[in-house]
């Protein structure tokens, strides 16, 4: 046969089983626009703007819609009833992961953040339990992220009132945090080691949230096929978890059973605790995957939300104010800030809650899968189908928080000025897979940022007005624009 008509063929079968495909679930499926033989609904997603896309589609089907990314149908859901209903109301269903090729294949289905299953519930049990009883009479969590504090202050004031980019020392002080918890060590702010480990973190969120890694999460067939970002990605976490497995060897050459260290310790303890289990999850490539989930997600995003909120506060100086006005009165100037002051500073708290609500850090969540057949709003969806929740039609609900677009921290207040709490806030995602260091991240937030106003004023290097707080990348992760800032000492 000749090979241009063999080559026909095969592409028109192609063609037909993918309508097939498509049409056979439409029936069952919520409604969505008619895909495109292979591509599926790509080429009316602005890979850019996910989220103000999947917003443009639901006012044309509603809260709960299909879209095909490439072959496979995904199910979207929109705004705060039709998330809630899933995530909280159905919790268990909907707590699989769904497909992310760029994830899967660094992972395996290990870790915490894409493993799926019973696998998922024992490693975030673990994981949750292990940060939450962390330090067994010794320094809490909360004794390290203020020592950091301190540390972040002196490299601030090194910059002695000079503009800097504040980017590498917002990242370095989470990044330390996350070190000490688990290699029990933390790191001088020049070190090569970690400076070189810093940059990898960065360039990987920067990678992640690009337009290339979204068609390539769609089409996963690209990795193999051209030469692209990710290749640095997938090496960037080759030369990560070959560095944390070195301090694993370190760690089990010291390894004292009734005195753990740190995050590493305890997990090695209990892989010896399961070493006759030949079902156990506890394995070496196990704990590799999960520092590495602990650290992707435990810096990156806090660090992110940091500058982002600094950013804010260069360009709402009426807002920084009235915080420092708050750190004078509860706090003063000769203590450190303490988690037991934020419930006497409602409008830090408030402050705080808008920065994260603002940036969308996460627009659509990472995706959901279910993990047995749902009748979900007289739609039939089929065990492992990926779900999709729009976290921005959330944070951003107009009739919850009145001009959304607006970053006001009198969305979090009430007429008396006292912190008031939404079920609309959840940019750590809610339900069963709800961000496992949340508690952490509101640590640090709040310690972090009162520590910095409390010792230095912002200024910055612009007219606080021409500042555009636009994110650069609003894929995986909201980027911020790079800026300019002055740290002044008080």
């Amino acid at each position: 046969m000749d090979p241009v008509v063999a080559l026909v063929l095969c592409f028109s079968c192609l063609l037909l089983l993918t309508l097939w495909r498509q049409r056979s679930g439409r029936g069952k499926l919520p409604p969505g626009p008619m895909p495109l033989p292979i591509l599926g609904n790509i080429l009316q997603i602005d890979i850019k703007n996910i989220s103000k896309s999947l917003t443009n589609l639901s006012k044309v089907y509603g809260p709960v819609f299909t879209v095909y990314l490439g072959l496979r149908p995904t199910v979207v859901l929109h705004g705060y009833e039709a998330v809630k209903e899933a995530l909280i109301d159905h919790g268990e269903v909907f707590s699989g992961r769904g497909s992310f090729p760029v994830g899967d294949r660094v992972t395996k289905g290990l870790g915490i953040i894409f493993s799926t299953g019973s696998r998922w519930k024992v490693m975030r049990r673990f994981s949750i339990m292990t940060l939450r009883d962390f330090g067994m009479g010794k320094r809490s969590i909360e004794d390290r992220v203020q020592e950091e504090a301190r540390c972040l202050m002196e490299e601030l004031r090194k910059t002695e009132s000079s503009p800097c980019d504040p980017t590498f020392l917002l990242g370095c002080a989470p990044c330390n945090v996350i070190c000490s918890i688990i290699f029990n060590n933390r790191f001088n702010y020049k070190d090569q080691h970690f400076l070189k480990f810093m940059r990898k973190l960065d360039e990987n969120v920067q990678i992640l949230s690009s337009p290339w890694i979204q068609v390539c999460n769609n089409f996963p067939v690209l990795f193999n096929i051209f030469s692209g970002s990710h290749k640095k990605l997938f090496k960037n976490i080759t030369d990560l978890k070959q560095y944390f497995m070195e301090k694993i060897k370190e760690h089990q050459e010291s390894l004292d059973m009734n005195n753990p260290r740190d995050f590493i310790d305890c997990f090695l303890i209990k892989m010896e605790e399961e070493k006759g289990n030949p079902q156990t999850e506890f394995t070496t490539e196990a704990l590799i995957n999960t520092v590495n989930d602990l650290f992707g997600a435990g810096t990156e995003t806090t660090s992110t939300t940091l500058r982002y909120g600094l950013m804010l506060l260069l360009k709402h100086p009426e807002v920084t104010a009235k915080i420092q006005e708050e750190i004078d009165r509860v706090i003063g100037r000769h203590r450190s800030p303490c988690m037991q002051d934020k419930s006497s500073m409602p409008y830090t708290e408030a402050v705080l809650h808008e920065i994260q609500r603002y940036i969308d850090l996460l627009p659509t969540n990472l995706p959901h899968a279910v993990t047995c057949d749902i009748k979900f709003r007289n739609y039939l969806i089929p065990k492992g189908t990926t779900i999709m929740t729009s976290l921005t039609s959330v944070l951003h609900d107009s009739k919850e928080f009145p001009n959304p677009e607006k970053f006001d921290p009198g969305h979090f207040l009430d007429k008396s000025g006292k912190f008031k709490k939404s079920d609309y806030f959840m940019p750590f995602s809610t339900g069963k897979r709800i961000c496992a260091g949340e508690g952490l991240a509101r640590m640090e937030l709040f310690i972090f940022l009162t520590t910095i106003l409390q010792n230095f004023r912002l200024k910055s290097v612009v007219d606080p007005k021409d500042l555009d707080t636009t994110p650069v990348f609003n894929g995986f992760v909201s980027v911020p624009p790079a800026y300019r800032i002055c740290f002044i000492p008080v």
